[in-house]
């Protein structure tokens, strides 16, 4: 018999609802698993024992007859996510002991629909981060191994997100949710060898999630499918009148329509993204991505996005200033850590200096620069019309094409470590899904193969704004064509 953990969720709802196991057995089997691979670190804060109560309860709706969508799906929470009464940490140690009385708009339509939560997974501080290893609570390490000369290696599972795809590569959890503020549900999925998205900015609910740059994060998912992706996205998306910024939409049944035809699409691809020193082994995987969506019937045409190379300096703007003024409220008086010190400025001070590691504390200071008096237009201001244009660049490319194929990182994933000396090098590794993150478009990001190291590569499928059905679309014939089955060793 399959094991339980190797179902993904349409085939795990649908041999449940033939009472072919117990949402019980299979959150046991899941616990059993992330107690095997702990040494990952993909988890936080583990909850066995409300996964096994939540699975309980599950099982009595199955017998009812009242089950909802996701009915006793194990599923892990990206830490950015509040739950109310777990421990939400953002992996940093100001908020080390921080339990929310509330429940984020994300998690909550999720729990409405019988999620079962198994944890709170690991995280870059304040999802400040590529590669997973700026977590207060220590690296992540990806479940894959490289094969040859770097088989002893530790590999990053890629970021802000690297918890919760590692967890979902190594079957530590059937989907796991992230956010996604520059790309940190498509990175870390393309490194992991699994699917990764975000909907449209303003499709799901910011409300609950700890901010980082607010005009940038939304909420994304990992799964093992793209029909999965497509069925939680129906039920983590909606209008909330908490969150201003949420767009009062129908959500469609995606997950109904990720087999529509393509014939008739026309599927652009960017050159400016054949950038120098790319591996070749990339470019061969893009092009063949590109012959699989021709042979499903859509078009395949050259566009131009002129200004997508500025799309990862703007950002490093942006987000630092907005993070200098949302990671404000972090005293050290009203919630988090808090440093006793001989006055109440010393006091902030001490509590912000333990509190924040290096990365936040990095990004802290190049956003209140940013910000400051006679710098604001020279740097804002500026990267704020950046980021209108590369906007424009994708209004323009969109009035001609359907969806925008691209790869997703420009690299298999990397060893632990190997570009910590070097914050800008680090920052490239987001260089393909940060145009999106800036025009706020949907994009998600599926696995195709292996490069030469059986190191898992993925492509990245952008879509018009509110387009998420024919993005998923494009994103379902990738997947059919590629028939990607590879596991981690391990896991394997």
């Amino acid at each position: 018999m399959t094991k339980l953990t190797d179902l993904n969720i349409v085939e795990a709802v649908a041999a449940r609802k033939k009472n072919e196991f117990s949402c019980v057995d299979m959150v046991k089997e899941y616990i059993a698993a992330m107690d095997k691979f702990r040494g990952l670190n993909c988890y936080i804060t583990e909850t066995p024992d409300l996964a096994i109560k939540q699975a309980e309860e599950s099982d009595k709706k199955y017998a009812a007859g009242t089950a909802g969508a996701l009915e006793g799906m194990p599923l892990a929470q990206k830490d950015m996510f509040c739950t109310k009464g777990v421990r939400t940490t953002a992996a940093s140690n100001i908020l080390n002991n921080f339990i929310p009385t509330y429940e984020s708009t994300v998690s909550d339509q999720m729990n409405k629909q019988g999620a079962v939560l198994l944890g709170k997974t690991n995280q870059d501080e304040f999802a400040m981060g590529a590669s997973n290893t700026t977590s207060f609570f220590g690296n992540v390490i990806n479940p894959w191994k490289a094969s040859g000369a770097r088989s002893n290696q530790q590999l990053v599972p890629g970021g802000s997100s690297g918890g919760s795809a590692a967890a979902v590569a190594a079957h530590l959890c059937i989907a796991a949710t992230g956010t996604d503020t520059n790309g940190s549900s498509r990175q870390p999925a393309s490194f992991c060898g699994v699917v990764g998205m975000k909907p449209t900015y303003g499709r799901a609910s910011r409300w609950g999630i700890v901010a980082f740059a607010s005009s940038l994060d939304q909420a994304g998912i990992f799964s093992r499918t793209v029909t999965d992706s497509a069925l939680l996205m129906e039920h983590m998306c909606g209008f909330d009148p908490k969150d201003s910024t949420s767009a009062n939409l129908p959500v469609p049944k995606w997950s109904q329509e990720v087999s529509g035809s393509l014939k008739g699409k026309v599927i652009g691809v960017p050159k400016e993204f054949r950038i120098d020193g790319m591996p070749q082994e990339i470019e061969d995987i893009w092009e063949k991505g590109a012959q699989w969506l021709r042979d499903a019937g859509a078009e395949v045409v050259e566009i131009s996005l002129p200004h997508a190379k500025y799309a990862v300096p703007a950002y490093y703007i942006i987000a630092p200033a907005e993070a200098s003024s949302n990671l404000a409220r972090y005293d050290g008086v009203r919630y988090g850590l808090h440093v006793d010190g001989k006055d109440l400025n010393e006091s902030y001070k001490m509590s912000r200096a333990q509190g924040f590691g290096a990365e936040p504390t990095r990004r802290i200071m190049i956003g209140t620069y940013a910000l400051s008096a006679g710098y604001y237009d020279a740097y804002y201001l500026k990267a704020q019309k950046v980021r209108r244009k590369v906007a424009n660049d994708h209004v323009e490319a969109f009035k001609k094409v359907d969806a925008i194929l691209t790869p997703t990182a420009p690299s298999s994933a990397f060893a632990i470590g190997e570009k910590s000396d070097d914050p800008v090098q680090m920052y490239l590794c987001d260089i393909f899904t940060s145009p999106a993150s800036l025009a706020g478009l949907p994009g998600i990001s599926i696995p195709v193969g292996l490069d030469k190291e059986n190191l898992p590569l993925g492509l990245q499928v952008i879509g018009k704004p509110w387009d998420e059905t024919t993005m998923f679309q494009v994103a379902w014939a990738l997947e059919q064509a590629a028939n990607f089955k590879a596991l981690p060793q391990e896991v394997a």
